[in-house]
């Protein structure tokens, strides 16, 4: 009888440990950058904190900016808000690398994009400094709509495997299953500009549920 009370309870035990390894944690102190490092080319854009949202700040004349998490994620679900400047590109890198040997170090891989302009492409996957794009939104006019200017923007993104979901705003923009399958660092772009007045580009409620590979 001793057993049919001790193994449900360690069974709910097991169960609730697994629950809660699975479940989302915030991705972003909201006071520091403990856990992150900017990366970038001779000219970087600044990164600050305000009111625990991160801001990224473009320079004239500078070249495309990171804000690199320090650790490496093989699968995960990310989600975020976003709210960019309209004349501002910017980007969510993630299975991420910067190594010496590849391009002096300039940061490479995927690329959640954030896009603005009348192109619409937000959501789109584009593989920074490597292949270029790989998914973009010529053929999906309902993700071309989901990105909304001048307000926040929730993105999802579902890394498993070789296969990436991004949604918008809860419009899927991209399901791309890749012949590469990597891990990396997660990191939030500042593209680079010549435009010569200052732009901002702004993350919150960064949220990160790493998944256990099957």
């Amino acid at each position: 009888m001793k057993k049919l009370i001790i193994w449900p309870a360690l069974a709910f035990s097991l169960v609730f440990c697994t629950f809660q390894k699975e479940q989302d944690q915030p991705f972003f102190n909201g006071k520091d950058f403990s856990g992150w490092t900017i990366r970038g080319e001779q000219v970087k854009n600044d990164y600050r904190i305000e009111n625990g949202e991160i801001v990224g700040i473009s320079k004239p004349q500078s070249q495309n900016t990171f804000l690199c998490s320090n650790k490496n994620y093989d699968d995960f679900i990310l989600e975020l808000e976003v709210k960019v400047d309209t004349g501002m590109n910017s980007g969510i890198q993630f299975r991420s690398e910067s190594r010496p040997d590849y391009k002096n170090g300039r940061v490479h891989g995927y690329q959640a994009e954030i896009d603005p302009s009348a192109r619409a492409w937000s959501g789109g996957l584009y593989d920074e400094a490597r292949r270029g794009w790989l998914a973009d939104l010529k053929n999906n006019p309902a993700g071309q709509r989901a990105f909304k200017k001048f307000d926040w923007n929730k993105y999802r993104i579902e890394a498993v495997g070789k296969t990436v979901k991004i949604s918008v705003n809860g419009v899927q923009t991209t399901d791309y299953t890749d012949t590469l399958e990597t891990r990396g660092f997660i990191a939030l772009q500042v593209h680079g500009t010549n435009v010569q007045r200052p732009m901002e580009v702004r993350w919150r409620n960064l949220r990160l549920q790493e998944l256990a590979r099957k």
